[in-house]
């Protein structure tokens, strides 16, 4: 979407990470700007007007005006960026010009409104499938998004990119049985079946008995008196005299 956003910028005459890191220090970032049967040419330009654009409602569809000094002023969008991996902050960024009488796609959000029959009526569940398609228009006719109106699907209904109105240049380039929105089924996630109840202290296996054994011959006599010591002899009583 053409803006009247002007940002300033300025030429660069050499490149490489040295020069970057300067131009960083500096509170610019590096860039560059191409397109439109033009040279390349390398520019440092203000990362808060960048993000500030970027945080938009158009977002990268913005069009807006740089102004290189001493150089060039044309309409540009944001086609890249290079992003510190740790603090998220803006390092580098890819400027693309834009000839605003010719067709260029772009992709362009889409949002939905209301609430769903299938889902006050049948207890469904809403899916945003799809939150943007791509679009071929001139650049003053590029929407800032476009609306789906989900109030009257049921259960199993959808949208599809196909249902959204083209209007004035715009030519619909995403395919046309794209699923935007639609209502499922509410799948019940079942409970996980209660611990099996504890095994009862009879059914558990019983711990073995000791059985001691005892000194009983095989065949299951008394004991066995024991062993007596070596060397002795049994003490035999003394004879009674005989009566004369």
């Amino acid at each position: 979407m053409k803006t009247d956003i002007t940002v300033a910028a300025e030429a660069r005459a050499s490149r490489g990470k040295n020069e970057a890191r300067r131009t960083r220090r500096a509170g610019m970032i590096p860039g560059v700007v191409y397109g439109a049967f033009k040279d390349a040419i390398t520019i440092s330009v203000s990362p808060r007007h960048i993000s500030q654009i970027l945080h938009s409602k158009t977002g990268h569809n913005t069009i807006f005006n740089l102004n290189v000094q001493g150089g060039e002023s044309t309409p540009v969008m944001v086609v890249d960026g290079q992003y510190d991996p740790i603090k998220g902050n803006l390092l580098h960024v890819d400027l693309k010009r834009i000839d605003l009488k010719k067709r260029l796609r772009v992709s362009v959000p889409v949002l939905s409104e209301g609430e769903p029959k299938g889902v006050k009526q049948q207890g469904g569940l809403l899916e945003l499938v799809t939150r943007e398609i791509e679009i071929e228009c001139i650049p003053d006719e590029i929407p800032e998004h476009f609306v789906v109106d989900v109030s009257e699907l049921m259960i199993g209904q959808s949208k599809r990119a196909g249902d959204i109105p083209m209007t004035g240049s715009m030519k619909l380039v995403s395919p046309t049985e794209s699923v935007i929105a639609h209502v499922v089924v509410l799948k019940v996630v079942e409970e996980a079946p209660a611990a099996e109840a504890a095994v009862p202290a009879e059914a558990e296996a019983a711990e073995p008995e000791v059985i001691k054994k005892g000194k009983k011959d095989e065949e299951g006599g008394e004991a066995k008196p024991e062993a007596k010591a070596e060397g002795k002899s049994e003490a035999k009583p003394e004879a009674k005299p005989k009566k004369k």
